[in-house]
């Protein structure tokens, strides 16, 4: 029963996840808009989560361990494989590529992606309890 409701929900879970962790790196650009050399990044939102489904990033940090001291690959972000670097509309004189007005719009559209992420999740729990009451 559990791994079923898991298929039914893992699209929803996993672009949730998704758009956490992009909210995390657009607020980190925003954070570091004034560090000088800081080159802002993001995530190819459609790449990533068609790699995500397909189970293809999970494995993307594969590596070798020549000692028991060394980091396994999953503890780092499964999602780490996909940040790229954003491309530069007018680099500051200092190096810095953060472009406020684009790291706000994105954030601002971000959480109203996630917002509209938890109300498609919210939904199918109300269809699966309406379902249940009915028997």
């Amino acid at each position: 029963m559990i791994d079923r409701l898991d298929d039914y929900l893992k699209v929803h879970r996993t672009a949730l996840n998704m758009r956490a962790y992009r909210q995390e790196l657009l607020a980190s650009n925003i954070a570091n808009a004034d560090t000088p050399h800081y080159k802002a990044r993001d995530i190819d939102f459609k790449g990533a989560l068609d790699s995500a489904l397909s189970g293809r990033l999970d494995g993307a940090l594969e590596v070798s361990r020549t000692s028991a001291r060394h980091m396994k690959s999953s503890d780092s972000p499964p999602l780490a494989a996909a940040v790229k670097f954003r491309t530069e509309f007018q680099p500051n004189v200092d190096g810095n590529t953060v472009n406020m007005d684009i790291e706000r719009s994105a954030f601002a559209e971000n959480a109203v992606q996630m917002e509209a992420a938890l109300t498609f999740i919210r939904g199918k729990f109300q269809t699966m309890s309406t379902a249940l009451q009915s028997q």
